[in-house]
């Protein structure tokens, strides 16, 4: 199995939100593949991009391949009440979400050999390569990180579509209400499960 990372939103935006997606590649391939060729799109899988019912769609195919997520959420509204108000970097709270999503997964892989694809599009390439080092040491010998460009990996585009998809549910967008009924019944099966971030180390 690979475990495929993409965020969503920031501070500016309200919050951020982390999804580490848990998939087999040949899974990931297909569910994309079906997704296009049913909806004829063309250009990068984004969540900011597709209406609700291609999202449900998406939604579907990913849940009835058996895929799960960890979705690491911060609300900068939350963020502000911690002592002093101060708020972390974007780069920070990057970080910081990262490491929950992707340790909430470690315990439960159970030993066996996990990879880890996070997307390269968000930060200079030497502070993502300083990340993937971070993420490597904390895997061991049970898998490796690497840096992917979203357009060429396909479980990657399917983890920007459920960062997008809490990320509009965080901030309460137009969306919320109708993106929050398609994943009710994941959330309730604990295929999608949100760990909340209220303040970092």
């Amino acid at each position: 199995m690979t475990i495929y990372c993409d965020e969503s939103g920031g501070l500016n935006a309200g919050a951020m939100t982390f999804s580490a997606v848990m998939l087999a590649p040949q899974a990931a391939t297909e569910i994309h593949e079906r997704f296009r060729g049913v909806t004829g799109l063309r250009g990068e899988l984004k969540g900011s991009r597709i209406s609700i019912v291609e999202r449900a769609y998406l939604l579907e195919l990913f849940d009835r391949a058996g895929g799960r997520a960890w979705v690491a959420v911060a609300s900068r509204d939350k963020l502000a009440q911690n002592p002093g108000g101060t708020l972390p970097s974007d780069l920070a709270l990057y970080a910081g979400l990262l490491n929950l999503a992707i340790g909430r997964w470690l315990p439960e892989t159970g030993g066996v050999c996990t990879d880890v694809v996070i997307d390269d599009g968000r930060y200079d390439p030497k502070i993502l390569a300083h990340v993937r080092e971070e993420i490597q040491e904390g895997l061991g010998q049970w898998g490796r990180a690497s840096l992917a460009d979203s357009r060429r990996s396909d479980g990657v585009q399917i983890a920007d579509v459920i960062a997008n998809s809490l990320f509009n549910i965080t901030v309460g967008s137009q969306r919320a209400h109708r993106i929050q009924r398609i994943l009710d019944p994941m959330l309730a099966s604990k295929a999608v499960r949100i760990a909340e971030l209220t303040k970092l180390p």
